[in-house]
């Protein structure tokens, strides 16, 4: 009897495991099948439509306070016969270095926007796939690596895209001189001035715009680098070819200068001097009874990249340096190339001009 019992078990196990192996394809795609291959190794084969997600373009280029549209988009092979509802997800990887940081996630038309990227950005979702990012009010540090990714149930895929802010890149120094800014010094001294530290490809690009500059300062990576377009003994010797030279990463108490990076401004830089040339405290009043700031380097680096800014007088600026802007070079106004002129740091009671800011309305 018991026998009999055992075999009929066995029938009824044979009898399930051909019909298991016989179930056919579930209309959904994604249904899963075990099966045993030739090496008796168990594998799971997933028989489903295959998401895709493309940038279609490496990077962006922008500035400050405008706009910019991040691409992506997804969609299915083979396609589907109606949408799914996905989950978007936008973050962000700064330049410099860093934490991933989470700008957007979207499911549907339902979406959340993080830190200081709130109210600044959304799904721009023009047609069935678009999960282009548009972004508002750009600000300086909004440049870096940006990745979208698309979560569908078990599938997750994603793709990148480079946002770069056009600007123009300036070497800073401590009033006290060359090589007194440490890193933290650094990055503070660069937001004083309406700007951030700038990245090796926004240095490099100064570079092969003409910028040259034989002293070492700080960028945005913690590395310290500077710019040689005419190459010479006290900048690495006529032996190397122009470039942008190296220390490296360096130990961030270490002291060098800095290049700080500004872009497009949301006012007006101008010149100033009532009657009288002024020393740095009349300076500050007269801009201040005009309805302006005094300026800071940033903003005047800035006007006369954007606004072609081209006076021959020089100026106080907010952090006690005299400084004034050539677009056009002419006799007594400097050098033979544009650019912006310093005269450095004279003592406050020195007479001079003034250059104001204005925002707009």
């Amino acid at each position: 009897m018991v026998c009999c019992v055992q075999a009929l078990l066995l029938l009824v196990q044979l009898a399930l495991s051909n019909w298991a192996l016989a179930v056919p394809s579930i209309q959904n795609r994604f249904f899963y099948h075990d099966f045993l291959n030739g090496k008796d190794n168990k594998e799971i084969q997933l028989n489903s439509v295959k998401l895709h997600v493309d940038s279609a373009r490496s990077s962006v280029f922008a500035v400050r306070a405008g706009n910019a549209t991040l691409p992506c988009r997804f969609w299915y092979e083979p396609e589907l016969d109606s949408p799914r509802e996905v989950r978007v997800k936008w973050s962000w990887f700064p330049v410099a270095g860093g934490q991933e940081t989470d700008v957007l996630v979207a499911i549907g038309s339902r979406s959340r926007s993080f830190g200081d990227f709130r109210g600044r950005v959304q799904l721009r979702q023009d047609f069935p796939g678009d999960a282009a990012l548009v972004m508002t009010e750009l600000q300086l540090n909004d440049s870096g690596r940006y990745v979208c990714e698309v979560v569908d149930g078990l599938e997750d895929k994603s793709a990148s895209v480079e946002l770069e802010l056009r600007g123009v890149v300036f070497p800073y120094q401590h009033p006290r001189g060359r090589y007194h800014l440490s890193f933290l010094d650094a990055q503070r001294a660069c937001e004083e001035q309406d700007s951030t530290l700038a990245t090796f490809t926004q240095l490099f690009q100064s570079w092969k715009e003409g910028l040259n500059w034989c002293n070492a300062g700080w960028l945005a990576d913690g590395t310290v680098q500077y710019p040689i377009t005419q190459p010479r003994v006290p900048c690495g010797g006529h032996g190397l070819g122009p470039g942008v030279r190296s220390y490296g990463r360096r130990q961030l108490h270490l002291h060098h200068d800095v290049f700080c990076f500004s872009s497009l401004l949301q006012g007006k830089v101008y010149y100033l001097q009532p009657s009288d040339k002024m020393n740095l405290t009349e300076a500050r009043r007269a801009c201040e009874e005009n309805g302006a700031d005094i300026a800071k380097v940033g903003q005047l680096f800035a006007a006369w990249k954007f606004s072609g800014l081209d006076h021959c007088d020089a100026g106080w600026l907010a952090d006690g340096s005299v400084r004034y802007p050539i677009t056009r070079p002419r006799i007594n106004c400097g050098p033979s190339e544009p650019g912006v002129r310093s005269f450095g740091f004279p003592p406050p009671q020195h007479k001079h001009g003034v250059y104001c800011y204005k925002a707009d309305d």
